[in-house]
């Protein structure tokens, strides 16, 4: 098992070469929960995830004949990133193994580290095949992405800043993936504050430790897509499976579309750019799943911030249609002139903004005399969108809301 003074010395190794990350207060996550929040923004690491820390922890303590042999590692992107940059600076040959499925902006900055990058499978579990047989065939090193113990003391790292940063701290709320961080995280705070509460976050589509834990042993899950790529794992550590079920006082799960809603949270709210990883434990604290007390002090770790800037533009319209500054109507009218004009005028005169419009008499589905009118319109939300139908019926028209 990992002690808190391998997370103290992990600490002493890396500390000159990682960021010592802030832990700001969250005044709009505390106001909607009725806590106060601190987001440990781990996205400001110098590859955008707390993988800087275990990485370079367990390079730092390779032999020299290890170093010369080269590492290799299965990842989904984040450790990948983190594993080359500190390899190059070290001096050491790299290999990372990826799923076909890791984000673009990921496979990139992993290849311009200077690391050989292989593609293969969906997961990190397929990427294990490939990597066994290159440490047989080519004998290099295995640098675990999770199932290590000097990886998870360097993730063991944020722990003791938390606790520094936060003094008053009662729970710490942790993606959970393969578990090295949760394990690192735990063993470090429980050590100095026991009582302080941890309590894990998976994706509803990778349910690794949840089902672990049922089982009383690390059980292998099937997997859905998941915004949150980075700890979708088909099964967590075995090393780190007895540290979350003896450290860990809750692992809680949290479904895609409230993983989205916390992305688009902390992307209006915060200012912050966090991917689906980095943002499960703002979603469990979002939607009342971590169990929080009121008038608490809180922890959250934001893991990472590697996203694709087309999937942050597909989760900002998601967020404004769920809200309903983005709507979309469908109006059918009498074929007439001037109708047009006063279906936008009533949009006009409501405040709202037409963003988008088509007009047909195609539809097979109206009558005889009647046009189909489809828009897009931007409004100020729900009850805005509401009032703009009602007047639209009042003078006579035909009108649904498309969801």
């Amino acid at each position: 098992m990992l002690t808190a003074s391998d997370v103290d010395a992990a600490r002493a190794r890396i500390a000159p070469h990682v960021v010592l990350t802030g832990c700001p207060q969250s005044f709009a996550i505390g106001e909607a929960v009725g806590c106060r929040v601190q987001l440990k923004a781990e996205l400001r690491q110098r590859t955008g995830s707390f993988k800087d820390r275990g990485s370079l922890n367990r390079l730092l303590l390779l032999s020299r004949e290890q170093r010369e042999a080269g590492v290799v590692a299965a990842s989904a992107g984040n450790h990948a990133q983190a594993l080359a940059r500190h390899a190059a600076w070290l001096g050491i040959p790299c290999t990372i193994v990826m799923p076909d499925t890791a984000p673009l902006i990921k496979v990139s900055n992993t290849r311009a580290s200077g690391a050989k990058v292989i593609q293969t499978g969906e997961t990190l579990s397929d990427g294990m095949i490939v990597v066994e047989r290159l440490i047989g065939e080519e004998g290099l090193t295995l640098v675990h992405a999770f199932d290590d113990l000097a990886v998870m003391a360097g993730q063991g790292t944020m722990g003791l800043e938390i606790l520094e940063q936060v003094p008053d701290v009662d729970t710490i709320v942790v993606p959970v993936g393969g578990g090295g961080m949760i394990s690192g995280i735990a063993t470090a705070v429980k050590a100095h504050k026991p009582d302080v509460r941890i309590i894990g976050v998976e994706a509803a589509a990778s349910p690794g430790a949840v089902r672990s834990l049922e089982a009383g042993a690390p059980t292998h899950v099937d997997l859905s897509d998941t915004l949150a790529d980075g700890i979708a794992v088909k099964q967590i550590g075995d090393l780190t499976y007895p540290h979350i079920e003896a450290l860990a006082d809750d692992v809680v799960l949290v479904d895609e579309e409230e993983i989205i809603r916390a992305i688009f949270f902390l992307l209006e709210r915060e200012k912050l750019v966090v991917e689906g990883a980095g943002a499960v434990g703002v979603a469990a604290i979002l939607e009342g799943r971590a169990g929080l007390r009121p008038g608490e002090t809180v922890a959250c770790v934001l893991s990472g911030g590697n996203i694709d800037m087309n999937m942050v533009s597909r989760i900002i319209d998601r967020g404004l249609w769920a809200d309903g500054r983005l709507a979309s109507l469908s109006v059918v009218v009498r074929d007439r002139p001037g109708y047009l004009n006063e279906v936008t005028a009533v949009v006009a005169i409501e405040g709202a903004n037409v963003l988008h419009i088509e007009h047909t008499r195609a539809f097979g589905d109206i009558a005889v005399g009647k046009v189909g009118i489809e828009m897009k319109i931007e409004s100020r939300g729900r009850d805005h969108v509401a009032a703009i139908v009602a007047h639209l019926r009042e003078l006579g028209h035909q009108v649904e809301e498309v969801l």
